[in-house]
């Protein structure tokens, strides 16, 4: 049959360039001249007239964003294809358990369906920093407040030349000590009005002989007037603040105010100082600063195996199909129970599949720039860069310098080749048994 395809090739060469022709015009334009042209663009200066041999190459080991731009390309190519591999077959092996398996599939496999740029702008705002906003950070916080306690006033803040201090630990401290038949008066400002809609008119404790008392209250009248220190009539009171009498350090009394601002310190607290605990006027918990530097390029790889883990599961699925089921039953029978069937049965048969998602997986992540682009804001688009997003920056941004943005092209080109290589090396051992 071979000796056959040769004599018809020998016979009509023409015919057969004939028909490959059209794919080689299309395969030197499109991919030849072009790897070709950024390779002898990568040995010159910005503006292509002079040659500078290998300079550009290493600007890309000296350059800081280009430096931080490897550093997260080797973190996307070791955590995104591993997690995402791994979550496949996780799916794969429990679709095989279920009833539901085709549903399960069809949804974890929908997010394929998406573009990068619709996925980048649907974790834009998954990651929002507003709980309000952010479905992330929203169910974080919802979780954190199930499980903690909310601050009581976290906008409260002492009133500027008043009685009340800040301290550096988030408390309000009164300056003077505290006297019993003396109310302790303690006013604060800034708190927005719609949180005291259903806050009680603030009151003035009477004296008494054996207590502490004092009352916590917002001071400010809508529309102004008011005397400031002094509880006028349409003031609210602020209930659930913690209100400690502090003497040499310690705390030697507390209590909590009531629903007016009220409150009384026993007998022992004549003397001391009265402090309101900074756990009530602490900002409220929002969640993550997923956007932020420390946590945009895991927040990224996250929306990346978003997608793809339906791409390995539903590829594993077809390979963990073809595994020949008596070989489980054996292993079963001979004592085997679900997890070692798993690994070393299972693993090992699915190995060549699991090679191949992982080798796809790993080319497609040098390539990624699209949601990088998206979700990563300006300000932490630095710490989020990577190879192909500073390749674009490079030779198209406000600075471009187009021999660098060659040499980081061809740097990548070099990169992929290896796992090309061993791909196809791998696909003719395959098809060689």
């Amino acid at each position: 049959m071979a000796s056959g395809k040769v004599a018809v090739i020998r016979a009509r060469p023409w015919a057969v360039a004939s028909f490959l022709l059209p794919a080689l015009l299309l395969l030197g334009a499109l991919v030849v001249y072009p790897i070709g042209y950024s390779i002898w663009r990568s040995l010159f200066d910005a503006s292509g007239d002079s040659f500078v041999g290998l300079d550009n190459f290493k600007e890309l080991f000296t350059n800081d964003g280009i430096r931080t731009a490897l550093k997260n390309n080797l973190i996307w190519i070791v955590v995104a294809p591993t997690v995402a591999t791994a979550l496949g077959l996780i799916f794969a092996v429990l679709t095989e358990r279920i009833r539901w398996a085709t549903a399960f599939k069809l949804i974890v496999f929908m997010p394929m369906a998406i573009s990068m740029l619709a996925a980048g702008i649907i974790f834009r705002l998954v990651y929002e920093q507003n709980p309000d906003r952010g479905v992330a950070n929203a169910v974080m916080t919802t979780v954190h407040d199930s499980f903690a306690d909310s601050p009581a006033w976290p906008d409260a803040q002492p009133r500027p030349g008043g009685p009340v201090e800040a301290q550096d630990d988030g408390s309000y401290l009164l300056t003077s000590p505290a006297e019993v038949g003396s109310p302790a008066m303690l006013p604060l400002v800034a708190v927005p009005q719609p949180e005291l809609a259903d806050a009680a008119p603030a009151a003035v404790p009477q004296a008494s002989g054996d207590q502490v008392t004092g009352t916590v209250w917002m001071d400010f009248t809508r529309g102004g007037g008011g005397t400031d220190g002094a509880v006028d009539p349409e003031e609210k009171g602020l209930s659930g603040i913690t209100v400690q009498a502090v003497a040499d350090g310690e705390v030697v009394a507390e209590t909590t105010t009531a629903e007016d601002g009220t409150f009384a310190l026993p007998a022992e607290a004549d003397g001391a100082q009265v402090r309101l605990a900074g756990s009530d006027f602490q900002a409220p918990y929002n969640g993550a600063e997923w956007l932020g530097p420390s946590l945009i390029t895991p927040a990224i790889i996250g929306s990346y195996v978003w997608m793809w883990a339906g791409f390995a599961m539903v590829l594993i699925a077809a390979g963990l199909a073809g595994v020949p089921r008596e070989t489980l039953e054996a292993a079963r029978v001979d004592g085997a129970n679900e997890w070692q069937v798993f690994r070393r049965i299972t693993i090992p048969l699915l190995a060549p599949v699991l090679a191949v998602v992982m080798v796809t997986l790993m080319i497609n992540v040098l390539k990624i720039f699209d949601l990088v682009y998206v979700i990563a804001p300006t300000s932490t688009q630095d710490e989020a860069n990577v190879l192909a997003l500073q390749l674009y920056l490079s030779s198209f941004g406000t600075d471009s310098h187009q021999g660098v943005g060659s040499a980081i092209a061809v740097f990548l080109l070099v990169l992929v080749l290896p796992v090309m290589i061993i791909n196809v090396r791998r696909l003719r051992r395959e098809n060689q048994r």
